[in-house]
C-alpha cells in the first residue's frame, strides 16, 4: 500500500507540473506572436540600411565619420554577449555562451589572457556566468528586456560608438540567437564596428555597380545614416534574441507538456499494475482465511 501511496503522490505532482508548463507555454505564445510581429517589420529595414552602409563604407575617407570604418590592430576587443533574463528556454542561453567560449578561444586567446578582452553582457543569464567564471565583464544591462525600446536601444549604442571613437576598443562584435522560427534559432557572430564593406565576388561586383545620387552631399548623408545604422543594428539583434528567447520558452515547455503526459501515462500504469497486485494479495489472504475456517 505504501508503494501505492508514493505513485499516486508522482502522479499529482506531475499533474501540478504539467499545468505549469502548459500555462507557460501559452504565455510564451502570446509574447511571441508580438516579439515576432516587431522584428519581422525592422528587419527588411535595417538589413537595406546596412546594405547601404557597407556599399557606402568604402568611401568614407574624406568624411568625419571615416573612424568608424578605419580598420586597426587588434589590440582591445568588446564582445556584447545577449542572452536572457530568464531560464526554462531549453538550450537558448547555453549555445551563446558556448559560443562565446569558442570564439575566445580560437580568436582572442591572447587578449583574453592579457585582459584585453571585455565582455558587455545583455541580459541576466549570460552575465552570471562569465561573472561566476572570471571573464572581464565590463557592463550588464538586464533592465532592457523589462520595457524593449528603440530609446533604450539607442543609448547603449551611442555609448558603444563613443568608446570606438576614443579608441578604447577596436573591435566591437555582437554575439546572439536570430529568430528563424519558434522552433528554430540561429547563432550570429556579428561585426558591429569597425563597419566592414559587403563582400563580394568578381561576378557580384560586375553585376552589382550602385552609383548613389546624393543630396544635399555625400558627407552629409553619411554623417547621418551611420549612427542610424549602428543604433537600428543594435536594436535589431537584441529585438532577434528577444523573439528567439519566446519561441524557445514556448517549445521547451511544450515538450515538457509532452513529456509530462508519457510519465503520467507510464504512472498511471505502474499504479494500476500496483493496485492489481494488492487487490490479488488480499483476495488470496481471503480466501486461505476461509479455507482454514473450513479445515
Amino acid at each position: 500500500m505504501s508503494n501505492l501511496k508514493e505513485v499516486r503522490t508522482r502522479i499529482v505532482s506531475i499533474k501540478s507540473t504539467q499545468k505549469i508548463t502548459s500555462a507557460m507555454k501559452m504565455v510564451a505564445a502570446s509574447k511571441l506572436r508580438k516579439a515576432q510581429q516587431a522584428i519581422l517589420k525592422l528587419r527588411p529595414y535595417a538589413s537595406k540600411l546596412q546594405e547601404i552602409l557597407q556599399d557606402l563604407s568604402t568611401s568614407l575617407d574624406d568624411t568625419d565619420e571615416a573612424v568608424f570604418s578605419a580598420k586597426r590592430n587588434i589590440e582591445r576587443v568588446l564582445l556584447i554577449v545577449i542572452t536572457s533574463n530568464r531560464g526554462l528556454c531549453g538550450p537558448f542561453n547555453s549555445n551563446v555562451v558556448k559560443t562565446v567560449m569558442d570564439l575566445i578561444e580560437s580568436q582572442y586567446a591572447n587578449l583574453n589572457k592579457n585582459g584585453k578582452l571585455d565582455l558587455f553582457c545583455i541580459g541576466k543569464k549570460g552575465a552570471d556566468f562569465f561573472t561566476k567564471n572570471k571573464y572581464n565583464v565590463v557592463k550588464v544591462n538586464n533592465e532592457i528586456f523589462d520595457d524593449l525600446t528603440f530609446e533604450k536601444a539607442m543609448v547603449i549604442s551611442e555609448e558603444l560608438m563613443d568608446k570606438f571613437s576614443a579608441k578604447e576598443y577596436d573591435e566591437i562584435k555582437i554575439i546572439y540567437n536570430q529568430f528563424k522560427n519558434a522552433a528554430v534559432q540561429n547563432l550570429i557572430v556579428e561585426q558591429y564596428l569597425p563597419i566592414l564593406p559587403q563582400e563580394m565576388n568578381d561576378t557580384d561586383k560586375k553585376e552589382q555597380t550602385i552609383d548613389y545620387i546624393f543630396e544635399p552631399d555625400k558627407a552629409e548623408i553619411v554623417r547621418e545614416l551611420i549612427p542610424k545604422s549602428l543604433k537600428i543594428q543594435l536594436f535589431k539583434a537584441i529585438l532577434d534574441s528577444f523573439a528567439s528567447e519566446h519561441g524557445a520558452r514556448m517549445t521547451a515547455m511544450h515538450l515538457a507538456t509532452e513529456n509530462a503526459n508519457e510519465i503520467l501515462k507510464e504512472l498511471q500504469l505502474s499504479y494500476n499494475k500496483a493496485r492489481q497486485a494488492a487487490i490479488t494479495s488480499e483476495l488470496l489472504e481471503i480466501v486461505s482465511g476461509a479455507e482454514a475456517l473450513k479445515g
